[in-house]
């Protein structure tokens, strides 16, 4: 895994060691990180294995463990210190980590001095998140990733899309509402392409808020104002992407993602930016035999600097 990667995230890491009792931001996590405001949670939890905020929260109940049961701060006073904005978010986080209110946790420390020790477990295996930059310079990995990976150029894209606001999973309908609006208007696989844009990253927006847009390229002059409000029309961002060709079941193109972030762009050489990744589909899953989606996963990088 690219130092480079490892340094940066090991920054994050001792930013928010550092700032914990205060409020902290994506944005200002990855203006530390100097990732793309766009990427950084993916990349984050790709190399540490949980979400940033997730990662920020582990670190305050850590924390408030700690003056829980080796002082008498009351329970407020814990809560505020450990940057949680009231008591009832901070028991909810703690329940939810521990399995047990902070009260229980104070009552139980109180009636025994070993009591923290017990939950060693749990903080060791939260400590096995640095694990996460080993070094792995494996020449055979590295040259089967760069046999699948290609570097692209591309330039703007002119599309008519559809926006889907809900689960990943569940496109299909965006997808047939644009695909009976393309064989209206002759847009069809043989002249145009396919692509779908997710716009927000899963592990901090609600599944149920995620939006996506289910695109077809069309061609140059095609007038654009007689068919809104059906579709909608936008420019998709040309330039540099790694490509990966994946070819599976719908439900795990996310493995895809998370591959590329977590075990690729660290060694590329590259980094990603603020573009969002595309995925051009080349097959109707519903008529592939074993029901899996044919796509070129675009990731948009630029050189690292």
């Amino acid at each position: 895994m690219n130092l480079d990667y490892r340094e940066r995230i090991d920054k994050v890491i001792a930013y928010i060691e550092e700032h914990s009792s205060q409020p902290l931001k994506l944005d200002t996590l990855a203006e530390i990180s100097h990732f793309s405001k766009f990427h950084f949670s993916r990349i984050f939890t790709a190399m540490v294995g949980v979400t940033p905020m997730v990662f920020v929260n582990r670190k305050r109940i850590q924390h408030a463990l700690v003056l829980l049961t080796e002082t008498n701060k009351t329970i407020l006073e814990v809560a505020g210190q450990c940057g949680f904005e009231s008591v009832s978010v901070f028991n909810a986080h703690f329940k939810r980590y521990y399995g047990c209110t902070p009260g229980s946790i104070r009552n139980s420390s109180r009636r025994n001095s070993n009591f923290a020790s017990s939950f060693s477990n749990i903080q060791a295996e939260s400590a096995s998140l640095a694990d996460y930059n080993r070094a792995r310079s494996n020449p055979l990995l590295r040259r089967a990733w760069d046999s699948m990976v290609e570097i692209r150029q591309i330039p703007e894209i002119e599309v008519a899309y559809i926006r889907h606001i809900g689960s990943y999973l569940d496109t299909y309908s965006a997808w047939d509402k644009l695909s009976r609006w393309a064989d209206q208007h002759g847009l069809h696989a043989g002249n145009q392409q396919f692509i779908g844009i997710s716009l927000d990253d899963g592990d901090l927006v609600e599944e149920s808020a995620c939006r996506y847009d289910a695109c077809v390229t069309v061609p140059e002059g095609f007038e654009q104002g007689a068919h809104r409000p059906q579709v909608e029309f936008k420019t998709v961002s040309g330039g540099m992407y790694a490509v990966y060709s994946y070819y599976d079941t719908v439900d795990k193109l996310v493995l895809a993602y998370d591959s590329m972030f977590s075990v690729w762009l660290p060694r590329s050489g590259y980094e990603a930016d603020d573009r969002p990744c595309l995925e051009f589909c080349l097959n109707d899953p519903m008529k592939d035999q074993q029901g899996k989606c044919k796509v070129d996963l675009y990731i948009p990088i630029r050189q690292r600097v």
